[in-house]
């Protein structure tokens, strides 16, 4: 197993650089100019230093290599220094947003709480009832409950989320005032009433992405889950007098898990690009409205650099998937 991972860490550093190659490039030969907000009245050789200024007069390899060295060496060693207060990184240059003139990375920590908060909260919440619900579905199929779970997740899984998102704002903040409609990013939890607003303003939004994730994990749960049970293993268990709690929960639930590991762990790296519909209805200030936000500006070191990350957390994420479909099926060996 040790040795599989090391092989793959190293594989998966062509890959990203390749990964980075296409982003830097698509990126750069899209349409837009970082220019085109400024006003008409600037003359065309003050836009042309503007430009010079933000390095876009280079070559393209030159730029791509600079970004690169960037966001390699220049923000972890600034990370380092950050935390064990050293000076590594003093007078490298780091990856620096066009429209706010701020390091990226500063900007993407600070949007990172409100992510997590809201879109982390809301995946575990999901993937936590997500997993009983497909179990029992599948163990009691055309059961009463397995009806009500298929119905929901349905509703779950079809409706797009900013219609669900309206319509709890209209229910529950503008009827009944029970939650707040607008997230408070600025809002610090320093007390027991700050922590039940905190609350408040995030149960609206949680549940809306807990549900579209809980209907997605609770259907390949409950395919996997029956698609084991009609397995021979199953009634050979059965047949030497297991009880039904250790055929159901040990062995049928430790073979089902291996492809919803899978949608899992593909699933985590969303967490980190954000819900952008859903933080757009309820004007949460997280990565995903930072995206969009620097898409409409055309700041493209921001947006190559969350692009970046999101390709980078996949790319880990798939290999501790494969990592751990060797520890729930002993019959797989990677060495």
């Amino acid at each position: 197993m040790f040795t599989y991972t090391v092989r793959r860490l190293l594989l998966a550093i062509p890959t990203l650089l390749f990964i980075s190659l296409i982003i830097f490039l698509l990126l750069d030969l899209a349409p837009g100019d970082p220019t085109a907000q400024l006003p008409l009245t600037i003359p065309p050789e003050v836009r042309e230093k503007i430009r010079e200024s933000l390095g876009l007069g280079q070559p393209v390899y030159v730029r791509y290599l600079l970004w690169l060295k960037q966001f390699l060496v220049a923000e972890p060693l600034h990370v380092f220094d950050t935390m064990f207060g050293t000076g590594f990184a003093d007078g490298m240059q780091r990856v620096i947003s066009w429209q706010t003139r701020s390091p990226v990375a500063d900007i993407i920590a600070q949007r990172m709480p409100q992510t997590l908060w809201v879109v982390g909260l809301s995946y575990v919440i999901g993937t936590l009832i997500a997993l009983p619900i497909g179990i029992i579905s599948a163990y009691r199929q055309y059961s009463w409950f397995d009806q009500i779970g298929a119905l929901v997740s349905m509703i779950g899984y079809s409706v797009p989320t900013f219609f669900t998102g309206v319509l709890l704002i209209v229910v529950f903040a503008v009827n009944l005032g029970w939650f707040p409609s607008i997230y408070d990013t600025t809002h610090v939890v320093d007390s027991w009433d700050a922590f039940v607003f905190q609350v408040r303003q995030m149960a609206m939004p949680v549940f809306v992405l807990a549900l579209y994730n809980a209907a997605q994990i609770s259907r390949f749960m409950r395919a996997s889950m029956l698609d084991n049970l009609a397995q021979d293993y199953v009634r050979t268990a059965r047949a030497k007098g297991m009880s039904e709690k250790v055929v159901v929960l040990l062995h049928v639930l430790r073979n089902s898990m291996i492809p919803v590991v899978t949608v899992i762990a593909l699933g985590v790296p969303t967490i980190f690009g954000g819900a952008i519909i859903t933080e757009q209805v309820f004007k949460v200030n997280g990565l995903g409205q930072l995206l969009i936000t620097a898409i409409y500006a055309n700041d493209i070191p921001m947006v190559q650099t969350l692009t970046f990350i999101f390709a980078v957390l996949i790319v880990l994420f798939n290999l501790i998937a494969d990592v751990l479909y060797g520890m729930l099926d002993p019959r797989i060996r990677y060495d």
